[in-house]
């Protein structure tokens, strides 16, 4: 089939007046409570990470103890993001991120009251189960805020909001924690989840609910697959026992094969195999899944070959590192309006081989860089993973049908999640086997995953692979 054309075609005009999505002044409305929601979700587990020392001291915690602030939440929104994702077709996409926005918001104010780690680890747990209702069922209502003609732009916004997120999130927490105490990391999530409840109330579109009954079981089954994967991952990255590690991944495969095996009997499985079945769908899920590992791999990487390599203090490395999420701001909205008129295929094919390029370009800088020097390479990372991501997200929604649109929501946010831990466990294992040339080796690696992802997304453009499956 296919793909480059921009003439009219009676399907696609079909297909377009099916998806009207909702009028103006409604849309920006509640495009914002998307993006606010999004924000919270996503920078919440990226900013604990430089608040842990600071946490533990004030709580009294051990090191090993206080990773359970950052693993509480990111347990919690993996193994509960796919049900949720669901029970979004089943109830609607408005309820579920509703309900996910409000425990978010309640829950956040509970970790800033926490005056012991079980209490804030815990806090924290409840946090994950909003932002998984948040991030499970956001691009599905992306796709119902806009209409399909324009659905590459907010796809771009959504996008965009991720990716800074992800990158300032440090950056923000370190700012925060220079001027006022730990808590406020999480209670000014409080009057932001407030308004974005009240204000989605009034904007969120109301999709036709699913009739299928929820399935229980696989819920639970999902659960026990992705939380001993996580473990074995973060176990193997960690040093942990081999043996206790090889039990965790040979439970995981058991659990994991009754677990697809009872997705094939459903008519709308939880975990969506059926939509895996879709060839463009499945490459883009792949292309994630290596981006995001390249991704994470290189933001865990950099600031140890900034700081211990070459140097520099803590301001100055958050200083060269902003070129990369500076970059994304301006190059996603270009490529999610790019990608309403060229295929995903192409556009995450180019801006995945910058991507390679840059990271290349970082690992192989010399002894001495220049402030100019590590900049536009870092500038060329964010421009290549900002024209990838809108055009592999917008492919990934509109493949799907639109019954199944939580569904493909709830995969796009497991793929990004499943990227990161992988790329996370990867870089603490470099680190133990090579601590002399770990951040350059890791770099190495993530050039390495950004250009699998690339032929992958290529693979898009084959007249096979391109062609939708029908519903």
């Amino acid at each position: 089939m296919p793909t480059t054309s921009t003439l009219p075609h009676p399907a696609a005009d079909s297909a377009a007046d099916a998806e009207p999505g909702l009028p103006l002044p409604q849309r920006y409305h509640a495009i914002v409570v998307v993006a606010l929601g999004i924000t919270l979700a996503v920078l919440d587990s990226a900013i604990a990470n430089v608040a842990l020392p600071t946490i533990a001291r004030h709580l009294h915690a051990s090191d090993a103890s206080s990773i359970w602030i950052v693993n509480a939440y990111q347990l919690s929104v993996t193994i509960s993001l796919l049900p949720l994702a669901s029970l979004g077709d089943r109830i609607g996409y408005r309820r579920v991120y509703l309900w996910g926005l409000g425990l978010f918001t309640i829950a956040s104010l509970g970790c800033a009251l926490s005056d012991s780690l079980p209490t804030l680890a815990l806090a924290r747990v409840v946090q994950g189960l909003g932002g998984a209702g948040i991030m499970s069922v956001n691009t599905a209502l992306v796709r119902m805020i806009y209409p399909r003609a324009h659905l590459g732009r907010g796809v771009a916004i959504n996008a965009m909001v991720v990716a800074v997120a992800s990158a300032v999130g440090p950056t923000l927490a370190s700012g925060v924690l220079s001027i006022a105490s730990w808590p406020w990391l999480f209670a000014i999530n409080v009057p932001i989840g407030i308004a974005g409840y009240v204000l989605g109330l009034r904007a969120l579109p109301v999709n036709e609910p699913h009739p299928a009954p929820y399935d229980y079981l696989s819920a639970v089954l999902n659960a026990l697959v992705f939380g001993l994967l996580i473990f074995a991952v973060d176990g193997l990255g960690h040093g942990e026992r081999r043996t206790w590690i090889a039990a965790e991944f040979v439970a995981a495969a058991v659990i994991g094969w009754f677990f697809v095996r009872r997705q094939l009997s459903q008519p709308a499985p939880l975990l969506p195999v059926d939509l895996l079945g879709i060839p463009v769908f499945a490459l883009s899920i792949c292309t994630s899944v290596c981006s995001f590992c390249a991704q994470m791999l290189a933001f865990v990487a950099l600031p140890f070959l900034l700081q211990n390599t070459f140097g520099l203090s803590q301001v100055q490395t958050g200083f060269l590192m902003t070129p990369w999420p500076l970059v994304i701001v301006g190059a996603a909205p270009l490529a999610g309006w790019l990608s309403d008129r060229y295929p995903a295929g192409i556009l995450g094919g180019i801006g995945l081989a910058m991507f390679a390029a840059g990271l290349a370009l970082l690992a192989t800088l010399d002894a001495h860089p220049t402030a100019f020097d590590i900049g536009w390479r870092m500038a060329l990372c964010g421009a290549g993973f900002g024209t990838f991501q809108s055009p592999n997200n917008r492919q990934m929604l509109s493949s799907a049908p639109r019954e199944r649109s939580g569904g493909a929501s709830g995969m796009l946010g497991t793929a990004r999640l499943t990227g990161q831990t992988l790329g996370a466990a990867l870089v603490a294992l470099i680190f133990g086997v090579a601590p002399g040339h770990g951040p350059t080796l890791a770099l190495y690696v993530a050039t390495a995953f950004a250009a699998v992802a690339a032929v992958i997304s290529m693979l898009r453009l084959v007249p096979g692979n391109a062609a939708r499956t029908p519903a």
